[in-house]
């Protein structure tokens, strides 16, 4: 340990430590690159170097190679796939309840889409703005606010009696759904070594699926069972309500077990708070190595290249002033980030993968929010999800009566069908690579879906569907990889939020789209989405190879 005194060419950061002497582009200097940070806490205002032993400094990768990898990032993983797969139960329990509710809500088709749609027109105004404020605020304080939010709003949506109450809590609860799709990913993506990063983003993405099976599951388990309080005359809560209430349940829980999670130590680091990385990591070494945090190897990491300062004093008692600059700052970091997202070396990256993420958004949702309505299509025209009736065309007679469980079972079977293509994304992402197996799987699905238009029988339907579900489930996966791994730590959550608008405005076009055509001109709908995934599953050959880099 030494005393250094000079501290002009030091930049001051919030958590009381100082970085050392860096030149005009930002870089450190070889000569003091042992000179890395230096208590200022000290009560006579002496400034002491922490570290100046080489074998215990060290980047970041480097820091998570010595935390190890084991328990700590299973239950990281668990924790964020929970996470997820709450929205996936608050996003897909609408396409199970249409049936159900539309004598309730006095549905007709256009109604039904709109209904479909809104959740995603929430996501699409949360999305970016829960996504800037992570880049500024840190992820776990925003993945807290965001399921809360969505928690919250989806209860009271089960509350709703009449059909634009119902709507506006629905879009709220999108709001939330919005802001913690963004920042999942981000978070557990920076907790793991690039060794194992895209297999454990993979696992994340997996449970998805298993929030479609909860959904599916709490689907065909409550809502033709009849329980419930019907009231005819006044307010009723009937079973598609308590479906409702249900589905609230796995955002409720991700809430109380994040509350014990750290925040992120790249996102620390990024943002000059070393000494608080330093002690995340020391946590993830003890859970790992079932080992004491003093013997922790590092004592000291390097600070990015990247780092910025955002200050959090303000000198006591904030005033309304005070929220309302603070407000404006953040406002114009996110807008800042949001166009350096379109700037090269970033352009060529970004661009191709607003594009396939539009593709990919308009034929998964399009099909999988109606599919319980294609279901009944096939059920109640000549065995085609294109053959309807004619006078059926505005008819909201299609509702499962109380005890008809078929359209739910065949809504579990097609979820429980992504497991393949989700295994098949954990295992080969990291060795096949991500362009391959994303351009593999945008292709395929093009062709399973201009099938659809072929089938005749139910069983063939169902075949199609749960077929189109195990293949277009990689192209998520590996988005949700690509995401994390090619933009830099201060603006990944906010081109998370980016691609998000654009995930929401393609699935708000794809439902509308189906919801007017899918009774009088369902074959434009099949044919479209066939042509947008086969577009898509080229478009990959323009992206970055990422596999098993380190993050910036």
């Amino acid at each position: 340990m030494g005393i250094h005194e000079d501290s002009d060419d030091s930049e001051e950061l919030e958590d009381s430590y100082q970085l050392a002497v860096r030149d005009p582009r930002g870089r450190m200097e070889a000569d003091e690159n042992r000179r890395l940070l230096k208590d200022v806490s000290d009560a006579e205002g002496r400034e002491h170097l922490i570290e100046t032993d080489p074998a215990k400094l060290g980047n970041f990768d480097e820091a998570l190679e010595k935390a190890g990898f084991g328990k700590f990032h299973v239950l990281l993983v668990i924790l964020c796939g929970w996470a997820n797969a709450s929205d996936a139960v608050e996003i897909l329990s609408v396409s199970f309840l249409l049936p159900a509710a539309e004598k309730d809500l006095d549905l007709d088709s256009y109604k039904k889409g709109v209904l479909s749609a809104i959740i995603f027109v929430g996501m699409l105004v949360g999305g970016y703005i829960w996504g800037a404020l992570a880049d500024i605020n840190g992820r776990r304080r925003t993945l807290l606010l965001s399921l809360t939010t969505n928690a919250f709003f989806g209860l009271m949506s089960s509350l709703s009696q009449v059909y634009w109450l119902f709507l506006l809590m629905r879009f709220f609860s999108g709001v939330g759904v919005g802001g913690s799709i963004p920042v999942i990913f981000s978070y557990c993506g920076e907790f793991q070594p690039k060794e194992k990063r895209g297999m454990m983003i993979s696992v994340v993405a997996t449970f998805w699926m298993a929030g479609n099976i909860v959904a599916a599951g709490l689907a065909l388990l409550v809502i033709p069972s009849g329980v419930g309080y019907v009231n005819p005359g006044g307010f009723s809560y009937d079973s598609w309500r308590v479906f409702v209430a249900l589905c609230t349940l796995p955002a409720l829980t991700s809430v109380v077990t994040f509350f014990l999670m750290p925040e992120s130590p790249k996102f620390l680091l990024e943002n000059g708070q070393g000494q608080k990385a330093l002690e995340v990591l020391k946590t993830i070494y003890s859970w790992n190595k079932w080992d004491d945090r003093a013997n922790y190897p590092l004592k000291t990491l390097i600070p990015s290249e990247r780092a910025r300062v955002l200050s959090t004093d303000h000198g006591g008692r904030r005033t309304c002033s005070d929220r309302l600059n603070e407000a404006g700052k953040n406002i114009r970091i996110s807008l800042q980030m949001t166009v350096q997202l379109f700037k090269k070396p970033l352009t060529w990256a970004t661009v191709p993968l607003l594009l396939i993420i539009w593709t990919i958004s308009f034929g998964y949702y399009g099909i999988w929010m109606w599919m319980p309505q294609l279901f009944l299509q096939s059920e109640n025209g000549n065995g085609s999800v294109c053959s309807v009736d004619p006078n059926d065309v505005n008819s909201t007679s299609a509702a499962p009566k109380p005890g008809d469980n078929t359209i739910y079972l065949d809504s579990f079977y097609t979820s429980l069908s992504n497991l393949p293509g989700n295994l098949v994304a954990i295992f080969l992402i990291d060795i096949v690579g991500r362009k391959i197996l994303m351009s593999t799987s945008l292709l395929m699905s093009g062709v399973i879906v201009f099938f659809i238009w072929f089938v005749k029988t139910r069983l063939e339907v169902l075949i199609v569907f749960c077929c189109f579900g195990a293949v277009s489930v990689v192209t998520w996966n590996v988005l949700n990889v690509l995401a994390v791994e090619i933009y830099p730590t201060h603006m990944r959550s906010t081109s998370l939020g980016v691609q998000g608008i654009v995930n929401r405005l393609a699935s708000i076009v794809g439902n509308l789209i189906f919801g007017i055509l899918i009774k009088t001109h369902c074959t434009v709908n099949i044919l479209l989405v066939a042509a947008l995934l086969v577009f898509g599953g080229l478009m990959t050959c323009t992206l970055p190879r990422t596999k098993k880099m380190s993050l910036q």
